[in-house]
């Protein structure tokens, strides 16, 4: 069953399906919140709040406003009467549902969040689209996932590198071994701390750019002239040298100039 549980915590199970592990190391929950500038004024949300062990932490320190996103209506509920605190609201709904606007007029926002492993870069999706809203954040992600979007060459850099690189500031924080969750993930986990960049320079007709991005890394082994040949790009204009490039070998700068040679 897609909904099979994989442990218990304050007699309440743990579904696999929503990908909950939940924290148990204070440390990390001290460095997401330090890692951050929260005041009496801070909007601040967290996405799965799980059982409230980073919740309960951020309840402590001085802010406006607490926004928690929880699928789970077991957990939202035990969140809700465990730690009731009259700056908290909990939205028992799906953060991939949400409709963002509601940030609008209490912005900006810090987000702190244990995300879920399985949907992480879909959220990173909707953050990046709507990252007017925010002011900084710090996220545990899969240490796999954390690395991609770090990544400036080599293995592992591609397009998600490029995409988050460009809409925000990241900095890696802790690595965080899987006993300091329960139950223990099978991965290694990592902080990231990130800013939106509020000025990004221009790119000339930037939806298909990123279609362009996604075919130059689409075999991240092949050349740039095997991966681009199927397309409608007029090769001819580019370098051979360059066209006997893998993508990987290319930086931002490297891509925009053979963008605007092909558009």
């Amino acid at each position: 069953m897609a909904n099979k549980a994989h442990g218990s915590s304050h007699g309440i199970s743990l579904k696999k399906r929503y990908g909950q592990h939940f924290l148990r190391e204070q440390i990390f929950v001290d460095h997401m919140i330090d890692a951050v500038d929260l005041t009496e004024k801070s909007s601040v949300f967290e996405i799965g709040c799980g059982d409230g062990f980073l919740t309960r932490s951020l309840l402590k320190t001085p802010l406006k406003q607490l926004w928690v996103f929880e699928i789970d209506e077991s957990w939202a509920e035990h969140v809700g009467k465990t730690y009731p605190d009259a700056r908290m609201t909990i939205f028992t709904e799906n953060i991939l549902e949400t409709d963002f606007s509601r940030f609008g007029a209490d912005k900006p926002w810090v987000l702190l969040a244990n995300l879920p492993y399985q949907i992480t870069f879909p959220i990173l999706y909707r953050l990046a689209e709507h990252r007017t809203i925010l002011q900084e954040g710090v996220i545990m992600v899969q240490e796999e996932v954390a690395q991609k979007i770090l990544k400036t060459s080599g293995r592992g850099y591609g397009f998600a590198s490029l995409y988050f690189q460009r809409y925000f500031i990241w900095r890696a924080l802790d690595k965080v071994p899987p006993a300091s969750f329960y139950p223990p993930p099978k991965v290694q986990s990592r902080l990231l701390y990130f800013a939106p960049i509020t000025d990004p320079r221009p790119i000339p007709d930037e939806k298909e750019f990123w279609i362009f991005i996604k075919r130059c890394f689409q075999q991240p082994r092949r050349t740039l002239k095997n991966n681009l040949q199927p397309f409608h790009y007029d090769l001819s204009r580019v370098k051979e040298a360059t066209l006997l490039l893998r993508a990987q070998q290319m930086g931002m700068d490297d891509l925009l100039e053979l963008w605007k040679v092909l558009s």
